[in-house]
């Protein structure tokens, strides 16, 4: 049943590529942006716990997966069964644990051998295959990650906590100087050393950030809602109006 609906799902992007105007103008670039909204979408729906929104998110997903493989195969690149053979083979090829004889202690062990493996495949660094348009923080992260796994790692987390010291001192010296662009590398730097500690304590420091963006999100919509019951809005208000409204949606709105 699920190899008919497959197929039943790429005829009909087919048919769309052929008989819907819109469907036949786009091209990979034009709906790159739209495939990551998709993700993010899709990630809301994790974060949320929303199952029926996953699983209508997770179909939108695979419709841009779908989409850019008909398009290419269009235009003679690959088709969507090259795609499917591809990571099929380097799922196949990146765990002999499993489909071979290699022997491994731990998820450690399995991450390491990943990255040789990568390596010997052609990669020219640990670091190639990180996107550069990933959102900052998360590139940093995942930079740090790779790193890590082959031994360029602080050895404690006193020397992480060091290290964001160095970096805030380093940032109060940029600001002294009025230099806004030593300041801009400063701050960046001081950033790169906060999410280091964050991946030592086993954080994900852009779910963190979303999680206090949320908090500010619901903490000033409170307070525009409470404007709202006298006909203003936060231009209308004192800084310190909005402040004590502030302390008191602490109180009143979770999260």
């Amino acid at each position: 049943m699920t190899e008919f609906k497959f197929k039943e799902f790429i005829d009909i992007m087919r048919r769309l590529r052929k008989e819907c105007p819109w469907d036949r103008e786009q091209t990979n670039d034009s709906i790159k942006m739209a495939t990551i909204e998709e993700a993010y979408e899709t990630l809301d729906a994790i974060n949320s716990k929303n199952f029926a929104h996953l699983k209508e998110e997770l179909g939108d997903l695979l419709l841009h997966v779908a989409f850019h493989s008909v398009i290419a195969e269009e235009d003679g690149h690959f088709t969507l069964d090259d795609v499917i053979q591809g990571i099929s083979e380097k799922l196949i090829r990146r765990h002999p644990h499993v489909f071979g004889d290699t022997e491994v202690a731990d998820t450690g062990e399995v991450m390491k051998n990943w990255e040789a493996i990568k390596l010997a495949e052609g990669k020219k660094s640990v670091l190639s295959g990180i996107p550069v348009a990933m959102p900052a923080l998360h590139r940093a992260a995942r930079m740090q990650e790779k790193a890590a796994k082959t031994g360029f790692e602080w050895q404690s987390m006193e020397d992480v906590k060091n290290k964001m010291v160095e970096e805030r001192a380093e940032l109060e010296e940029a600001e002294a100087s009025g230099d806004l662009t030593r300041l801009e590398e400063e701050f960046g730097d001081y950033l790169f050393a906060l999410t280091n500690y964050a991946r030592f304590k086993k954080i994900n420091p852009e779910n963190a950030l979303n999680l206090a963006n949320k908090k500010f999100e619901k903490r000033f919509s409170f307070i525009e809602s409470e404007l709202a019951k006298t006909n203003r809005t936060p231009t209308e208000a004192s800084l310190n109006e909005m402040l004590v409204l502030w302390e008191r949606a602490k109180g009143v709105v979770s999260g």
